[in-house]
């Protein structure tokens, strides 16, 4: 089954700056998502993508709504439509006119699976985002203390124990890393330190 989507042009640039509504994207994202662990690990890149354009793009409530809505529906039409994902949800949010930088995120969060190389800082961070904060999380439910207490070097330990959570793409991790420009143990690290408070 391919999910190449076949172009690389998303949303219309008249519509930057437009966004669904927090009530809008929940609405959205309840009535899309129904498996309760699909929708924890939305959450959570939502919320990294939220905190690290507060943290580290200094971006304004605005801005940093539209990194966290990019993360909230990243993965919304793969419960119900897992043949359509990515494509399904991109033709929403394009007929609701809404910012193409979002749309084109989303579009890129798997360059290898959809055909579109992430470009933006947006992009780049929700394509790093994604496959790492999904390790972590498989990590701290192994653990009796969850996050707490969590350490980089037992992290890393699981990310090279290619038998541990093996549906993570540990080439999608160095992938993501390399082009994003960041530091592998400065990603797992703000990872652990945030990954926990997501609604």
């Amino acid at each position: 089954m391919s999910l190449n989507l076949g172009r690389t042009e998303f949303g219309n640039p008249a519509n930057k700056g437009r966004v669904l509504s927090t009530e809008e994207a929940n609405d959205l994202f309840i009535s899309w998502v129904l498996n309760p662990k699909l929708q924890l690990h939305m959450k959570q890149v939502a919320h990294l993508m939220k905190s690290w354009a507060k943290e580290k793009e200094e971006l304004n409530d605005a801005d940093q709504w539209r990194w966290e809505m990019a993360g909230l529906l990243h993965d919304a039409d793969w419960d119900q439509w897992p043949e359509l994902h990515c494509k399904k949800i991109i033709e929403y949010l394009e007929e609701k006119e809404i910012d193409p930088e979002i749309i084109r995120a989303i579009a890129s969060h798997g360059p290898v699976h959809f055909g579109v190389e992430p470009i933006t800082k947006m992009d780049k961070m929700l394509y790093a985002f994604d496959e790492l904060s999904g390790l972590i999380h498989a990590y701290s439910l192994m653990r009796p203390e969850g996050y707490h207490g969590m350490e980089l070097k037992g992290a890393k330990k699981r990310i090279k124990d290619k038998a541990f959570a093996a549906n993570v793409s540990r080439e999608d991790i160095e992938d993501a890393c390399a082009r994003a420009n960041i530091v592998l143990d400065d990603l797992i690290q703000f990872i652990i330190d945030r990954q926990a408070y997501a609604a």
